[in-house]
């Protein structure tokens, strides 16, 4: 068994390689495609942040993805079938986004765990086992959420542009914003992040300090905080960026780019805290039936080195291959400036939040290149290069038949050899 657990471990590690390759470009594509970071500094910040995310905060999804996808019910009596499962689970998503890194093309490893469980499923148990209605909100949200986030993009952008971008003294429009934008950042992103950056400090007040507080007050009061310190600096950079005879060529991009650095860390470190688990949800599956003799039906705890395994993986992968896909999102879409970048983030992290408040899964794939297509469509038509939209689209359609084809093709070899 020692054997393999090592095996399902470096499974594991090459899920979570592949998927820091494709999936951080969410985070960093469009900051390296509007110039306003190098790929060498985004390859660093993502990888931080990535990891620590992973580490610090990808227990919850992993514990989810292990216990709640497929019916754990249906393998208790047959806990080897179940081992063999989420062993061809990690091979078929490992594979198949591999093979999309390696063409560039950015592609939703959410949706490739859900197609590998249910390519499994089905040999093993029959076409009953899949949760059809699960598939069909897949299938929903991945209709869905381009068209939200661009939609949401583009009146993003089009506000900037006509309310700064447009006007003939940019700096003095930009200072009038600069509360606004620094509210709206930090109230989009703080919803996501700060609520678990602040559940320690919440319970310590609560525990033992003996105040009840509602949960939300310290995360409110850190973003209030953390926005006020933003709109002061951001004056402060503003001036130095535009004064002295204008030593930068484009001080309101220039601060714009930072606007939008800031915002790719949020994105890093909430992607590190949820996706990982599409790498390592199997690996702790495996890991607890080895330990009890069972089959996981309920919460499991997750291991520290499995999160590390899996961080670890992550950060790997998007220093060796994340070059191609950073490169499709962030710069063969339509061209970016850090203003439009921004906007494309901004509208990214709205559209998952709120799907995540309706309980709709959905990818961060999609929504990034959904915001990137909706600038486009305010800068000008043209701009989009509709090429590069047919090969992720493509690989968007077949992501879920690739990984379940590829899952209950190994299961069924697995079968042969092992039962």
């Amino acid at each position: 068994m020692l054997i393999t657990l090592l095996f399902v471990a470096l499974l594991a590690f090459y899920v979570a390689w592949n998927l820091g390759a494709n999936d951080v470009a969410n985070a960093m594509g469009t900051s390296v495609g509007s110039k306003a970071v190098t790929l060498k500094q985004a390859l660093i910040i993502a990888g931080v942040l990535e990891f620590t995310g992973a580490v610090l905060f990808g227990h919850e999804v992993t514990e989810t993805l292990a216990t709640k996808i497929a019916n754990p019910a249906l393998f208790a009596a047959t806990p080897q079938i179940f081992v063999i499962g989420m062993v061809t689970v990690l091979i078929s998503c490992g594979v198949w986004l591999q093979i999309a890194t390696s063409r560039g093309l950015p592609v939703s490893s959410s949706h490739a765990v859900v197609g590998a469980i249910a390519g499994f499923s089905w040999v093993a148990l029959g076409v009953n086992a899949i949760d059809w209605s699960s598939i069909g909100l897949i299938t929903i949200g991945w209709i869905l959420t381009p068209l939200i986030s661009g939609a949401i993009a583009a009146l993003f952008y089009s506000q900037i542009k006509h309310w700064i971008l447009d006007r003939p003294n940019q700096v003095v429009q930009l200072q009038e914003w600069i509360p606004w934008l620094s509210t709206l950042l930090l109230g989009v992103f703080g919803v996501i992040v700060l609520p678990s950056l602040t559940e320690p400090l919440t319970n310590f007040v609560i525990e033992q300090v003996g105040f009840t507080i509602p949960a939300y007050d310290i995360p409110l009061l850190t973003g209030a905080i953390a926005a006020v310190g933003l709109t002061i600096i951001s004056w402060r950079q503003l001036g130095d960026l535009g004064d002295k005879g204008e030593i930068l060529p484009n001080p309101v991009e220039r601060l714009f780019g930072r606007f939008q650095l800031l915002s790719a860390c949020f994105v890093a470190f909430a992607h590190g805290s949820n996706d990982v688990g599409n790498a390592i949800a199997p690996l702790a599956a495996i890991v607890y039936i080895n330990r009890t003799g069972s089959v996981p039906t309920d919460g499991i705890t997750i291991p520290l080195w499995i999160l590390i395994l899996g961080g670890a993986g992550i950060v790997g992968g998007l220093a060796v291959w994340g070059k191609k896909v950073i490169a499709t999102i962030g710069e063969n879409i339509i061209a970016l400036q850090p203003s439009s970048g921004f906007c494309a983030e901004l509208a990214t992290a709205t559209t998952i939040l709120i799907a995540s408040r309706l309980g709709l899964p959905v990818s961060t794939s999609h929504a990034l290149v959904g915001g990137v297509v909706g600038i486009g469509l305010v800068q000008n038509l043209k701009s989009i290069k509709f090429e590069t939209l047919k090969g992720i689209a493509a690989a968007w359609l077949i992501t879920i038949p690739v990984s379940a084809t590829l899952s209950a093709a190994i299961f069924s070899i697995a079968q042969i050899l092992f039962f």
